[in-house]
């Protein structure tokens, strides 16, 4: 019979954690494939852990399709409020209007980011758009309330979430406007038929 091979490793061994039993294998060569193995007090805390390495994994993976990465800690919604409003310049009408309140919509994350981590919002968020205006690139400290180089702290975020972001925002805020119009539509068809009866 001929001998298979099924790969190497340092040692297997079986070990007893709670009340059930698990198998180890360590030290694989070329692994393509791993278990990690979640532990915690209760089923709440083990699905929370797991859910938080889910959504790392997640990221990981996202980067690797995407194949890029955009500067984290509000530093690409501070950047687009900017750019934003440069644009409305070139705008006329109403229109001006919409690109304001777009503008307005992307701090709600370094809004957000900053009330979470314990600071005044208004205030972390002026500092961010002055130092913005000095030419950098920022996002907020979650430690210090200060503005940062995201880059340099090594905090990035996913390019297919800001993309999501941003095309998902303009279609919901089309489609709540378009009940408005129909809310508004049906009161003014009562309306006349009430007359129309009178």
């Amino acid at each position: 019979s001929a001998r298979v091979s099924l790969g190497y490793c340092d040692s297997v061994y079986e070990q007893v954690l709670g009340e059930e039993k698990y198998t180890f294998v360590e030290g694989v060569k070329n692994p393509l494939s791993c278990t990690i193995l979640i532990k915690g007090p209760n089923k709440h805390t083990i699905a929370q852990v797991k859910e938080a390495i889910r959504d790392g994994l997640r990221a990981v993976y996202n980067v690797f399709e995407d194949k890029y990465l955009i500067p984290g800690g509000g530093a690409f919604e501070v950047a687009a409020h900017a750019d934003l409003l440069q644009y409305m310049n070139e705008v006329t009408g109403r229109a001006k209007l919409g690109v304001q309140a777009f503008a307005d919509a992307l701090l709600v994350i370094p809004k957000t980011l900053a009330e979470n981590s314990g600071f005044d919002a208004q205030d972390t968020l002026i500092a961010l758009q002055e130092e913005h205006h000095k030419g950098n690139m920022v996002g907020l400290d979650i430690h210090t309330g200060e503005p940062m180089d995201p880059v340099a702290a090594g905090i990035y975020d996913n390019y297919c979430v800001k993309r999501q972001l941003v095309n998902s925002s303009a279609v919901i805020a089309t489609q709540l406007l378009l009940v408005d119009e129909i809310m508004r539509a049906g009161k003014s068809q009562r309306r006349m038929g009430e007359e129309a009866h009178n």
